[in-house]
């Protein structure tokens, strides 16, 4: 028997953390104890129900996990190794990572970087690996510190923070947009030259305004999106990763027709195996371990349902580490 957050639909729906047993577990080559878990934007929505993130029921929430390998038949993996885990339709079609034991594909694992732990990989989760597929595509597409200011939406959520710390590091001049005003020395000390408010992106705009971003990573989506684009400098690259404002893209094809914008979609969930090792090993490197730990709020597996309403609710900054063993 082992604990686990699961999610139920047999009557109404229910989160609960409580008992599994072993022989409940779905089909996979790799038996895994998870020792650390966490709340990314998805699993938010999936513990509080406010989208249909889940496709089967019941089901175990968590689509991130970090810890030692049980058992496995995978040739990769063998007792005792070191992983992460993102994404791969986790929490969503499969039992997740928010409980003590977890059966997987090896296929989907990653062996950590000796300088990283499990406690700081999911400090990371798959919000920071996202960042850093973000930060990829803008230096993928000739975006470095010479290039100009890069605009980081969504500031205080957990891409964001890792964003703002990862392009800091690299000598970014970042500008950090949030709707949290006494977060500014917060986003300053992780590497934000200037704070801006959100409300000056998140209302419809005109289809090309003033040039000022080379890069912009967008958390956000919707009219965001839209005004970000609209901002960006000639040739200037603009990666998009979420939707916290809206799925929509209420915008124009004039950015990308008239200043040769790029909008670069970046996908975490169903990303190969190889950006996930480039992504792993750039973040052991380029993500500072002093402001990894000033980013993050630890709950035990217990408190993940409510600190999952309060997420959504928009009153958690960075990012939220669950240990999943007392």
């Amino acid at each position: 028997m082992f604990r686990a957050l699961v999610l139920d639909k047999a009557e109404t729906f229910t989160a609960t953390v409580k008992l599994a047993d072993e022989s409940e577990l779905p089909q996979g080559d790799v038996t895994v104890a998870i020792a650390w878990s966490t709340l990314n934007y998805k699993d938010a929505l999936a513990i509080t129900n406010k989208a249909p993130v889940v496709r089967q029921w019941p089901m175990v929430a968590g689509i991130d996990g970090a810890g030692t390998v049980i058992e496995s038949s995978h040739p990769a993996w063998k007792p005792g190794d070191i992983f992460v885990h993102n994404g791969w339709g986790v929490g969503e079609t499969h039992w997740g990572c928010l409980a003590e034991t977890a059966r997987l594909k090896g296929d989907w694992l990653v062996r950590l970087p000796p300088a990283l732990n499990p406690r700081q990989a999911m400090a990371i989760g798959t919000a920071g690996y996202t960042a850093m597929l973000c930060v990829m595509a803008l230096q993928d597409h000739g975006i470095d510190p010479s290039s100009g200011e890069v605009l980081v939406t969504g500031a205080t959520g957990g891409v964001g923070s890792v964003a703002v710390a990862l392009l800091g590091k690299l000598g970014y001049s970042v500008v950090a947009a949030t709707g949290k005003p006494d977060q500014a020395e917060y986003l300053k000390g992780l590497g934000a030259k200037a704070i801006m408010d959100r409300a000056e992106l998140s209302q419809a705009g005109k289809p090309l305004q003033k040039e000022r971003w080379a890069g912009v990573v967008d958390a956000v989506g919707s009219h965001t999106l839209v005004n970000a684009l609209a901002q960006t400098r000639y040739g200037g690259v603009v990666a998009a990763c979420g939707l916290a404002q809206g799925m929509d893209l209420p915008g124009s094809v004039a950015p990308f027709i008239l200043r040769g914008v790029t909008l670069t979609g970046i996908d975490s969930v169903m990303a190969p195996l190889s950006k996930r090792h480039k992504a792993w090993e750039r973040l052991a490197t380029d993500l500072d371990p002093g402001l990894l730990e000033q980013m993050i709020v630890e709950v035990p597996l217990e408190e993940a349902i409510p600190k999952a309403s309060e997420l959504m609710a928009g009153k958690v900054r960075g990012r939220i580490l669950v240990r999943v063993r007392p």
